[in-house]
Parts: structure tokens; sequence; C-alpha cells
């Protein structure tokens, strides 16, 4: 079985009845729970952002909580978990806004919770995460851009 192209896959959604699209996404989020997590957050986040990224927020807290910090190597797996996390949920979006805002709050927390004096692993995850930040934000607004760039030069 080949895949379709996203230009066929579109094209034939738009042939498809409107009767037969609810039972289709339906179908599609059974099969992965990425799928069932997508569908949720356009069905019922996508229309207010602010309060998707507080959820987000309260969820990333949760993770930096539950963090074991008895092994550096348990901290680098715990960080790293959350990290997918954060990432997954700022696919979800397709925001750049919401990318940056989500980043940098990370990034506090990570500098926070997160001794990062003798990891280099750490210190790298840490530092490739500003430099994301950095071309995230340069994608922005100019007004949006003045109003991260105090938040990034507190993470450096």
């Amino acid at each position: 079985m080949t895949t379709a192209s996203l230009s066929e896959l579109r094209r034939a959604l738009k042939n498809a009845p409107p009767g037969d699209l609810p039972d289709l996404c339906i179908r599609l989020a059974r099969h992965k729970k990425e799928n069932k997590e997508l569908l949720s957050y356009l069905l019922f986040e996508a229309d207010d952002e602010p309060e998707y990224i507080k959820s987000v927020k309260t969820e990333i807290d949760q993770h930096f909580r539950e963090l074991t910090r008895s092994t550096p190597y348990m901290t680098k797996k715990g960080v790293r978990k959350a990290l997918t996390f954060t990432n997954q949920r700022i696919r979800y979006s397709g925001q750049k806004r919401t990318e940056a805002e989500l980043l940098i709050y990370f990034c506090k927390k990570f500098r926070k919770e997160v001794p990062l004096r003798n990891n280099l692993t750490l210190k790298n995850i840490y530092l490739r995460l500003i430099l994301r930040i950095k071309k995230t934000v340069a994608t922005l607004h100019e007004d949006l851009q003045f109003d991260f760039a105090e938040d990034i030069k507190s993470l450096e």
C-alpha cells in the first residue's frame, strides 16, 4: 500500500461527503494518542490560545515537580521527557508566538529547577533551546521581538 501525498488527501477530503468526515476523524483518532490529542486541541482549545498556553505551563510545572534528581542520568531523562511533551504541544498549536512563550517558560523552569554546573549534556540542551528561541523570535513581528528580548537576555 502506498501512502498518498497531502495534496491528494486534501482533494479526496474535499470530494468526500460531509457526513463521512466525522467518521473519518474518529477512526483516525482511534489509532494514535497524538491524533486524539491533536483533534482535542483543534476542537476544544484552538479558540482560546492564552488558556491553552496556561494549561501547558501547568503541565510543564508538573513534569519538573516529578523530576528525579538522584542521578544526572535520571535528571537528563526527565528533562528530555518534559521537553518532548512541550515540543508536542507546540506542534499542536503551530503558532510561533506560542512556541516562543512556551520555550521561554520551559527554559526558566529548567534553569530554576536543574543544576547545570557539572553536566555538559544538560548545558547543551539548554543552549540549544536558547538558540531555538532566538530563531523563533526572529520570525515574529517587531513588537513581539521587543517583548521577548528581555526574557531572552535573562536566560543567557
